[in-house]
């Protein structure tokens, strides 16, 4: 898992808060746009029933005409609406005649209804403008007063709902996000920690083991001088354990070098010390020696480190065995590591190589995950698991590409 920060982070954020807004706006515009299409229909009708009144105005048939309009626009009103004449009285405090679609305490007296009628008919004012029914003179006859419907009414307040919603996503998101990068951020320190430890724990071992040689063989010289050469070796190796560690995070110098050769010297070094390390283990180089890229060996060499220590972590065997195999084409030069350690479950495969992820005390906190960034990043290559069967072992796959290829 990558952590993000810098620029990126910033981008993160933005690109939270545009998503956000975009739903918010999004939303509102189609739900306003959704409302006004509602509020012309509900005016459509008004204007019907008002075309309706007008007609059975001036009709002789008239009590017809208002059985039709009561069942066929009238029923289907979903709206508050008040009917008044032409200066603005309400016509009557009875629902079916005067008003519809607004409850009324039937405790109330008339006066009272009347009152509370005329409240309802000023908020209506304030909704909608009147539809006026004329005579054919153009006289106005009758006022209808309508307002919005329920469904308008909560359409209305959508929007709003999902603008919460939206800021409600931004507040989440952004907060996993901070709480992921926070998790990451405490796991590198872990697994730098432990990395480090990881590191020095070969040469410390070792040079524990000479010191003893020296205190058991002071009086032969020839004994001394052995082991004074690997404690040198061995200070020196802590030397390039730092210069590593100063390396992350800046960009290293890639030069032509032999990963062949990279490998046995580090091969050479463990073969040393692996008594000291109480591990049965044979390493084994096989496959062209001659082939060339550009490397920073020092960084290679500490891909090549992690992946010795974790095989040898993993073999559990007395007769442990650890084999590399370099071949190339025309393009690729390619490394298999493979051991015969305890392998790794596959669902566990893209784990090993996150910051902090461990199967075991040591290793595989950010030893892999270092290997990968130094592998991919650095180098242009790529690493990962090839094959691994549990009780059997694993095989390591590093790609990397020719010098010719490299720009």
């Amino acid at each position: 898992m990558k952590i993000i920060s810098g620029p990126a982070a910033m981008n993160l954020k933005l690109i939270l808060i545009v998503i956000g807004a975009t739903i918010a706006l999004a939303t509102l515009y189609y739900t306003q746009n959704l409302v006004t299409k509602l509020q012309e229909r509900e005016r459509q009708i008004v204007q019907l029933y008002a075309n309706s009144l007008e007609y059975a105005t001036n009709s002789n048939d008239i009590s017809s005409d208002f059985t039709f309009i009561f069942e066929n626009i009238i029923r289907r009103i979903d709206f508050p609406m008040i009917v008044t004449d032409g200066k603005n009285k309400i016509i009557s405090i009875e629902e079916g005649k005067g008003f519809k679609n607004i409850k009324i305490d039937i405790d109330k007296n008339e006066l009272e209804k009347e009152n509370y009628l005329r409240e309802r008919l000023n908020e209506l004012t304030s909704t909608h403008q009147p539809i006026n029914v004329k005579t054919p003179d153009g006289i106005i006859i009758q006022k209808i007063f309508y307002g919005d419907s329920d469904i308008i009414k909560q359409l209305k307040y959508y929007p709003y709902l999902q603008i919460l919603f939206a800021l409600l996503f931004i507040v989440i998101a952004y907060s996993s996000f901070s709480y992921i990068k926070k998790s990451e951020q405490s796991n590198i320190w872990v697994g730098m920690s432990k990395e480090t430890a990881h590191q020095l724990g070969t040469p410390i071992s070792s040079l524990l083991g000479w010191t003893e040689i020296l205190r058991m063989h002071y009086n032969n010289p020839d004994k001394v001088l052995d082991s004074v050469e690997e404690i040198e070796n061995d200070l020196s190796r802590l030397k390039k354990i730092t210069k590593r560690f100063s390396k992350i995070g800046s960009k290293p110098e890639l030069v032509e070098d032999s990963p062949y050769e990279i490998i046995e010297r580090v091969v050479r070094y463990f073969e040393r010390r692996l008594p000291h390390l109480g591990k049965n283990v044979t390493i084994l180089i096989e496959g062209e020696k001659n082939v060339k890229t550009k490397l920073n060996s020092e960084l290679f060499e500490w891909v090549i480190e992690n992946l010795i220590k974790n095989a040898l972590d993993a073999i559990e065997s007395k007769q442990g065995k650890i084999q590399f195999l370099i071949s190339s084409d025309l393009n690729q030069i390619e490394i298999d590591v493979t051991d015969n350690g305890k392998g790794i479950e596959h669902h566990k495969r893209k784990d090993i190589f996150r910051p902090g992820y461990s199967t075991k005390r040591r290793g595989w906190g950010l030893g892999l995950s270092l290997s990968k960034r130094i592998i991919e990043n650095y180098h242009n290559g790529k690493i990962f698991v090839k094959q691994s069967i549990v009780n059997e072992g694993t095989t390591f796959k590093i790609i990397l590409d020719k010098s010719e290829k490299i720009t």
